[in-house]
């Protein structure tokens, strides 16, 4: 058996990475690299399908809102994409009305929105191109990618918590 090197640690911030706090500081550099890939990703898929000028989080929001096709409030895509500054959302919102791919109804004293047509056939695309250029070249059994949605899942609660107490002190 061969005497191999230590893994050497990628980190982005050294000054971060405290004793106890390398293997965070790792996954934080991987979950900045994931993040700037996957809004590439996104936007480049969706420049494929046809909408070039959508930013990623317009596109999150469309697809957020075709979901399940049935109409949303702007706190229900706040809370499913966990975005506490509604105003970011509602002005991905507005840009998408007025670019004719949601549209907005009133149901009592909430305003729902839903895909239009056009809306659901760009979502259509979009998957097309996903399961096209993304899918066919994924390597990750179904299994381990959910198993990993699940850490980044609970991460994301304990992020939550950390900011929470942040906000106190």
């Amino acid at each position: 058996m061969k005497n191999e090197p230590p893994k050497r640690k990628i980190v982005s911030s050294r000054h971060l990475a405290t004793t106890g706090g390398w293997p965070l500081s790792e996954f934080e550099f991987g979950l900045i690299v994931a993040y700037n890939g996957f809004s590439r990703w996104v936007s480049r898929c969706m420049a494929a399908s046809g909408y070039p000028s959508l930013s990623t989080l317009e596109i999150l929001v469309l697809h957020n809102i075709n979901h399940r096709e049935r109409g949303k409030r702007l706190s229900d895509v706040c809370f499913m994409l966990n975005i506490e500054d509604a105003h970011t959302v509602n002005y991905a919102i507005k840009k998408l009305v007025k670019q004719g791919l949601v549209v907005g109804g009133k149901s009592g004293k909430e305003m729902l929105y839903s895909t239009t047509p056009e809306g659901v056939e760009l979502c259509t695309k979009y998957r097309d191109v996903r399961e096209q250029c993304l899918i066919e070249s994924l390597s990750a059994d179904g299994d381990e990618l959910s198993e990993i949605a699940a850490t980044l899942r609970t991460l994301s609660g304990i992020y939550d918590q950390a900011a929470r107490a942040a906000s106190s002190l």
